[in-house]
């Protein structure tokens, strides 16, 4: 997602990450990174678990979730890959209406 921004910054459209990982290793991640978006700590794991994104593992799945302005889950992209997720991004932001900025 970090490698993401400038599609993202095209679009009409908020972003965040939400992680199983500590606020301070998100912290730690996002200097690193130069990362400029939200992150979320789902330390317990929660949230991953009530959107089913949860592995036996106990890991969060790398899933992208696209919601609409009334609050709807519209699409659930289980298939994300680092080396390919501007590309997806942008492809379905199209494909469900998301306007781009002016």
């Amino acid at each position: 997602m970090r490698d993401s921004g400038s599609v993202l910054a095209e679009y009409e459209a908020s972003y965040f990450m939400a992680s199983t990982d500590t606020t301070e290793t998100l912290s730690k991640f996002a200097k690193s990174n130069g990362a400029r978006f939200p992150m979320l700590s789902d330390r317990n794991g929660k949230a991953a678990k009530a959107f089913g994104a949860f592995n036996v593992l106990g890991f969060a799945k790398r899933w992208t979730f696209y919601v609409d302005d009334s609050g709807t889950i519209v699409k659930i992209d289980k298939e994300v890959s680092p080396r390919t997720a501007g590309e997806q991004l942008s492809k379905n932001l199209d494909l469900l209406g998301f306007p781009r900025k002016k």
